[in-house]
């Protein structure tokens, strides 16, 4: 990002025109950027608590004041019972710096219970794990090279304007676009071809391909033969999906499976932009698993425009040890705190403690989340929350739903007031992030409150007060080939360096997996107990998981972010609420006919725990049997004080731990 700046202001925010996957373009979030920092509702300084949880009134306090609060209360806790600690962060603030270093550092030194940070990707990354070895893909800039592109799961007009650049290029080249999802979203709507298949069904889609693909033999056996493992017992696998059954279970033409993978299988620049969409279901690692063989057996990997991306984050060697220092852990290695799923902080926080679960929660820190709007079974999450016998201590920008519970609420700065440095799982660029302006107000870096709190501790780590600048400093493996010798000084003066990667970086194999290869066939898997090779789950929620539940709440709902909106970030800017206008909710006109829902009558959505309320767009953007929210909104800011997430459920993904968002079963009424 390029900051321009006027007395001490930042008045505009674009994107570097010097920076090749950026091309001087922001998506319309981002542009919107200042107006986030300089919002005349932004936190300036520290605040305690004066009303009941979840009231939101506070009065201002010093840092001194607000240390020495945190400090004692933390103290009585960890002295007695540190895992009665939680810490509850994702990727509000992102970067290596203000995200998870000084901060786990703080938590380990304590013992405090460790997140399990899975609300977002965690069963893709398993799946590619398995798979690959790590978070590996193609490199974005060369899919403008690819012959026909693969959108599967995701919305990239409204996530990833970087790639649609590229696949409109691509376009403008001769490319066949297809969009997998199960709703006709903007980027479904320009693309040559929409298949709108089940939520959930994603893995019997790509099975069916490649039963196709074998019977065809439309399969690279060299490839096959030195850069994967376990081919044999995948292809007995896809025997067991026909495409009429994998067109059963989809909910779509046994043709359109057919045609797909011969198109796929004979088309040699074939590439897979693979989205995170698809995983929020029981299945979503095994569906990742199915996918990603896919490029393995036609020997895509060859072509620099073949492939799949779903994260390229595993190409930047991050020193995690050095960041986080696990080593801190009282009696670490032997001993390790408990794991408290992010996804199930609803239940954390309403256990009493046993010998299961271990001690009650009494403690939260919050920092760049926002749990209370974002975290599935909202209602249980609230319940939490309110609890009057939790500390809870916030870092933040605004008041948000979660804010509202804080006894302790801190002002945090943002990524144009900050140190930071920074990975990407969208291209293969390492960035520098320079504060362009001073904080505003009296906020301060995650980094620098934690500090504070950890002083008020008298707690003596060194490895807590290490500045940001040597945090950023050791946030890499700077001598790993992929970075040739870069350092954190040179990085600041470039603003960022492009990872060493050939242009085909899987073409010779080389992944890293233990065998060196794409693993069909998962040994570590096996080892788990777990099934070694991908398969379809169907999901939760649905007539083949709990057909009862499905009669009671017949449709399905999915909730993926609006445009205007990044997760819970972004919807108090005014400019970007206005152009969404309120909660809509879209459903096709068969459900919306026999329930007597009409375009724009208010609608409630509801099951067994919880509800919210929309305002209906009869459309056949959504398939039949599908309802979609698009997602997600401030409770406060929401007509009705509730969001998508009154319905959703805190069960886990197959892999990965990760949340099951879009395993949703509701029914619809008229209000």
């Amino acid at each position: 990002m390029r900051v321009t700046v006027e007395n001490g202001r930042a008045v505009k925010v674009t994107g570097d025109p010097d920076h090749p996957p950026t091309q001087g373009v922001l998506c319309a979030k981002v542009s919107r950027y200042a107006e986030r920092v300089h919002h005349q509702q932004r936190l300036t300084t520290p605040m305690k608590r004066v009303g009941r949880k979840g009231e939101g009134r506070f009065e201002p306090i010093s840092w001194d004041e607000a240390f020495k609060l945190a400090g004692a209360r933390l103290s009585e806790i960890a002295q007695r019972a540190p895992e009665s600690i939680v810490p509850y962060s994702y990727a509000g603030t992102m970067g290596l710096v203000q995200g998870d270093s000084i901060a786990q550092r703080f938590f380990h030194k304590l013992g405090a219970s460790r997140l399990d940070r899975t609300i977002c990707a965690a069963a893709g990354a398993a799946g590619l794990k398995y798979t690959y070895g790590a978070s590996l893909g193609m490199l974005t800039e060369f899919f403008e090279e690819s012959e026909l592109i693969l959108i599967w799961g995701s919305n990239p007009i409204a996530s990833n304007l970087h790639f649609w650049t590229r696949a409109q290029e691509a376009k403008r080249r001769g490319a066949r676009l297809v969009a997998i999802d199960p709703y006709r979203s903007l980027t479904a709507e320009k693309c040559h071809q929409h298949i709108a298949l089940k939520p959930g069904t994603d893995a019997a889609l790509a099975l069916g391909m490649m039963h196709v693909l074998i019977r065809e033999n439309l399969l690279d056996r060299d490839y096959i033969n030195a850069h994967t493992l376990g081919f044999d017992e995948l292809a007995g696998r896809a025997a067991a999906y026909p495409p009429a059954r994998a067109a059963e279970i989809c909910g779509i033409g046994e043709q359109v499976i057919i045609d797909l993978a011969l198109l796929y299988g004979r088309t040699k620049k074939a590439a897979i932009r693979l989205n995170y969409g698809m995983q929020r279901v029981r299945g979503g690692g095994n569906a990742v698993r199915a996918i990603a063989c896919l490029p393995s057996l036609t020997g895509a990997w060859r072509d620099r425009a073949g492939g799949l991306l779903l994260s390229s984050s595993g190409w930047a060697p991050v020193d995690s040890h050095a960041l986080e220092r696990p080593d801190l852990i009282p009696g670490w290695p032997q001993k390790q705190p408990r794991i408290v799923n992010m996804n199930a902080i609803g239940d954390a926080l309403t256990h009493p403690g046993d010998a299961g679960f271990g001690p009650k929660v009494e403690a939260i820190v919050v920092y760049n989340s926002n749990p209370v709007a974002v975290a599935p079974d909202s209602e249980k999450v609230a319940a939490g929350f309110a609890r009057d016998d939790l500390f809870t201590i916030v870092l933040e920008h605004f008041q948000t739903d979660t804010a509202d519970y804080a006894d302790l609420l801190l002002p945090a700065t943002t990524q144009l007031e900050h140190l930071d440095v920074h990975k990407s799982y969208g291209h293969t660029h390492v960035m520098a992030n320079l504060p362009a302006i001073a904080p505003v107000g009296d906020a301060r870096p995650n980094t620098e409150i934690f500090r504070g709190i950890a002083r008020a501790m008298a707690l003596e780590e060194p490895a807590l007060y290490e500045s940001d600048e040597a945090v950023a400093a050791g946030a890499f493996r700077w001598d790993d080939a992929a970075l040739k010798g870069s350092g954190w000084e040179s990085l600041k003066t470039a603003g960022w360096v492009k990872l060493n990667l050939p242009d085909a970086p899987l073409a010779e194999g080389a992944f890293r997996t233990p065998s060196g290869k794409c693993e069909f066939f998962s040994a570590r898997l096996a080892q788990q107990g777990l099934d070694p090779l991908p398969d379809y789950l169907p999901p939760y929620e649905s007539a083949d998981g709990a057909p009862e539940l499905a009669a009671r709440f017949p449709l399905a709902m999915i909730s993926p972010p609006s445009r205007n909106f990044l997760n819970s970030t972004f919807v108090n800017v005014e400019s970007l609420r206005a152009t969404e206008g309120e909660p809509h909710l879209d459903i096709h006109p068969s459900d919306a006919l026999g329930r007597d829902v009409h375009d724009g009558d208010l609608v409630r959505i509801f099951n067994d725990r919880g509800s919210m309320q929309a305002r209906a767009r009869v459309t056949e953007r959504a398939r039949e049997g599908l309802v979609v929210g698009l997602s997600i909104w401030w409770k406060k800011l929401a007509p009705d004080g509730r969001n998508a997430n009154q319905v959703t459920s805190q069960a886990l993904t197959d892999l990965g731990g990760s949340a099951t968002f879009y395993d949703c079963l509701v029914e619809v009424e008229r209000v």
